[in-house]
């Protein structure tokens, strides 16, 4: 995992390769140093900026974005030259990493999943994402369902769990509280910067949870203690979320 080696000299989170194209990610504290010796106009674009750039002559896409946490860029080149962009790319020091160690780092980061934390009957007040919404616009489908649920509040909200061991919670698994259901786990892992299991699980509202109170995560033969926790769970907020 990509997050056991100073927080990754540089990550290639995998490939998104179609006919056309592969999607090369690279994350990381110096992922932007790595990239400047492949391609140096792809290591200058700014983070949530979007730019074209020609390398070795192929026309590539290049967004500062990822879905880590940690700074990066990722690089649409055509797959004729995909293969020989990644070879530079480790050549110049990355390490490769698969989608397991990016999903392990997003979900240190808290951020959400399509089909886990985002999806089907999950509204953006629910997964805490109020501030994408564009409150101001005359209309959209779904506005006025959305302004009764935040004139109301939310029923249940996406919430950080931890464990005090190293066995991961999984997704769908039951959130108790007292006895109690109060919801379900969305993602879990072991987390390996802080060496236990970590979740975000969709919880009640109506049992007036707060950072630091404990609930049960309930597996296949046994129940396992947790604490609601603030995210993101790495690196660890200052204060209560």
């Amino acid at each position: 995992n990509a997050s056991n080696t100073e927080r990754v000299r540089a990550v290639i989170p995998g490939t998104d390769i179609t006919a056309e194209r592969a999607v090369i990610a690279l994350q990381g504290p110096t992922a932007r140093a790595v990239l400047g010796r492949v391609a140096a106009d792809a290591a200058d674009v700014g983070r949530f900026c979007v730019r074209e750039i020609a390398w070795r002559g192929a026309p590539c896409v290049v967004a500062g974005t990822g879905y880590t946490g940690e700074d990066g860029v990722e690089c649409a080149v055509p797959a004729a030259v995909a293969p020989d962009f990644w070879r530079a790319a480790l050549a110049a020091g990355a390490v490769p990493a698969g989608l397991g160690a990016r999903d392990t780092l997003r979900l240190e980061a808290a951020l959400p999943l399509h089909g886990h934390e985002l999806g089907e009957g999950i509204t953006p007040l629910q997964a805490g994402l109020s501030w994408v919404v564009a409150w101001g616009k005359d209309s959209f489908t779904g506005k006025a369902a959305l302004e009764a649920e935040r004139a109301a509040g939310p029923a249940r909200r996406l919430r950080g769990l931890v464990t005090g061991t190293r066995q991961p919670p999984r997704a769908d698994a039951g959130v108790t509280a007292d006895g109690e259901a109060i919801g379900f786990v969305t993602s879990g892992n072991f987390s390996p910067m802080l060496k236990v299991g970590i979740a975000l699980a969709l919880l009640t509202t109506k049992e007036g949870l707060s950072i630091g109170d404990a609930v049960e995560i309930t597996l296949e033969r046994r129940s396992l203690a947790a604490t609601v926790t603030a995210t993101p769970f790495w690196p660890p907020r200052r204060k209560a979320a």
